[in-house]
């Protein structure tokens, strides 16, 4: 039995990384979920990791305090680039919308409180809904508990003067903007496909106006494409989870110094 008074201080140094964590991760940190119960979840998770990780020796000084800083930076570092990843899944939607002739009708997410497009919305509820069926918020909290294999609790600096880091970063979002690209272009591909048959139409039969007929045909031809390939959709969502589970175990990697 690990006793718990000498060790209050590292204990604490888990509760700011896990609920720092808990603050920029998808699904946890919705502003639908109430404070109280992150902190309460973040609080019991901490114990069992406690209990856990194994905590080494550390003591209240001058160090701690970055310490605290550190283990605050590492849990915002590692929830945001899963965030990343995730929000490639809305910037599909964004693009689907910007088609489809949706893009002016955005509506408020109630879980982030900002804008997002109409597709972009329905399919990151999808991806939600998908990500708690094969138990991916269990991955992600496997992310942060294995963070301490690559960076250690008593690691003072996190090397931001490490060209790498940013490489990786820049890297993430360049992957995020390729997936996002992945999951919109059938939709995309086959309504510019209709915007040049609505052209050649325009040219042939100047009596028809095309704007009138061209919206309804081309958000009937993209619910068509996307229930045709919801399928596919879903199996490029599956590999976004993987894809953001191995982004920020390198991204860990980076910051350990591994």
């Amino acid at each position: 039995m690990i006793d718990f008074i000498p060790s209050f201080p590292a204990f604490l140094l888990i509760f700011v990384r896990v609920t720092s964590f808990f603050l920029m991760m998808p699904l946890f940190s919705y502003r639908t979920i109430p404070a109280s119960h992150k902190i309460g979840l973040g609080f019991f998770l901490s114990i069992i990791m406690f209990s856990s990780v194994g905590a080494p020796d550390i003591v209240i000084d001058g160090t701690y305090f970055l310490l605290i800083i550190k283990e605050a930076l590492v849990g915002l570092l590692i929830g945001f680039i899963a965030a990343l990843m995730m929000s490639g899944i809305q910037i599909a939607g964004g693009l689907i919308d910007f088609q489809m002739g949706f893009a002016i009708a955005n509506v408020i997410d109630p879980q982030t409180g900002a804008q997002s497009p109409l597709m972009g919305q329905y399919l990151y509820t999808i991806a939600l809904l998908f990500l708690l069926t094969v138990n991916g918020h269990h991955l992600l909290l496997d992310g942060i508990f294995y963070s301490y294999n690559f960076v250690p609790m008593d690691q003072v600096m996190i090397p931001f003067g490490n060209q790498d880091i940013a490489e990786y970063i820049i890297l993430a979002f360049n992957k995020m903007f390729i997936i996002a690209f992945q999951m919109s272009l059938p939709v995309v591909g086959s309504l510019f496909l209709v915007d040049v048959a609505l052209g050649i139409v325009a040219r042939t039969v100047p009596q028809l106006n095309i704007f009138v007929v061209g919206l309804p045909v081309k958000i009937g031809v993209s619910f068509v494409v996307l229930i045709a390939v919801m399928g596919v959709l879903m199996m490029v969502i599956s590999d976004l989870f993987s894809t953001t589970l191995g982004t920020m175990r390198g991204l860990m990697e980076l910051i350990g110094g591994a």
